[in-house]
């Protein structure tokens, strides 16, 4: 028998106006109503609020208005489409509740567990030099160890810790203050010892991300706490703005960076550092414009698998109960 999901709400005079219509076609075409209070849970009243009654048929959705021949057009076409399937019962039917719940409650609540995963990635990296200070210098080397694949780490582009400055830039970056070089006596050319250098007591002890990496992913963070206030009302940030602000920062600041660097390039790119606060700054743009471009999609896509996955455990609620 075909299932037909009738999508209503209290003191909807069209949706009983369809359930009786369904009822006169109940005899040519048997099928089986359940009947689904889009009250019940925000996301069907957000996404079915405005349009009930809404139906259901197999694969076929119709909307108000819908006439008599709408329903047994659709109640025919369901029939003939109709493919036999084995009931699902006892613990596989459970064990498909349960699945749909936690479906349901990730999309219901995936910006809190974005903003805590990425709150605990760009936070980890503080508590390295933390634990250095603290003489627990071995789980401060894990972390040191994990982040590694995933940046730099050149201490002269770092922050650091409960040192004398929160940055020992290089001294062609024009800075005042205590270059790189003179703080830790390492070669400013020597790469390989700047990446391995993770403080001392003097100097303090640096964050396991950069400088940029760190914006990033806090601009990242910072952005997706705003967002929770104008999730529903934000429009995608259009892609020319993406690349404008976000990308094209980064990459005349980065890019120059690594280009003067490079013997091929350098005679006419000058060669040059950028500066941590340049750095925080491009960095900053970029967390915040990737927010601003994907999350609207990101919460558009999961307030309709909301919809949907609460529409099936509402059915599985009325079939249970019936």
């Amino acid at each position: 028998m075909i299932q037909v999901t009738l999508f209503t709400r209290p003191d909807c005079a069209l949706c009983d106006e369809v359930k009786a219509t369904l009822a006169g076609l109940y005899a040519k075409h048997p099928h089986r109503l359940v009947e689904v209070n889009v009250e019940s849970d925000r996301a069907l009243l957000v996404r079915y609020g405005e349009t009930v009654p809404v139906v259901q048929i197999g694969p076929y959705t119709l909307k108000a208005p819908m006439t008599a021949t709408d329903l047994r057009v659709a109640l025919g076409a369901a029939e003939a489409g109709r493919v036999e399937r084995p009931a699902v019962t006892g613990s596989a039917r459970r064990q498909a509740i349960t699945l749909n719940r936690v479906v349901l409650g990730f999309a219901r609540h995936w910006l809190a567990a974005f903003n805590l995963a990425v709150l605990v990635f760009v936070g980890l990296p503080f508590v390295a030099p933390v634990l250095m200070e603290t003489g627990a210098k071995t789980p401060a080397r894990w972390i040191y160890s994990a982040y590694s694949p995933l940046c730099h780490q050149f201490a002269f582009r770092s922050w650091f810790l409960f040192g004398d400055q929160a940055a020992y830039p290089l001294g062609r970056a024009g800075l005042s203050g205590t270059t790189f070089g003179q703080a830790t006596g390492i070669s400013e050319s020597d790469y390989a010892a700047a990446r391995r250098f993770v403080g001392d007591e003097r100097v303090g002890y640096k964050v396991a991300l950069c400088e940029r990496d760190i914006s990033i992913y806090g601009g990242l963070f910072m952005a997706g706490l705003a967002f929770s206030f104008v999730r529903r009302r934000l429009r995608p940030l259009p892609t020319w703005a993406w690349l404008a602000f976000g990308i094209l920062p980064m990459a005349l600041d980065g890019g120059t960076q690594l280009l003067g660097a490079l013997p091929v390039f350098s005679s006419f790119i000058p060669l040059r550092e950028s500066t941590p606060l340049l750095r925080t700054a491009t960095g900053l743009l970029f967390g915040v414009m990737n927010v601003w471009m994907a999350y609207p999609y990101v919460e558009e896509s999961m307030s309709e698998t909301s919809a949907l996955v609460a529409a099936k455990l509402a059915v599985a609620h009325s079939a249970s109960a019936s």
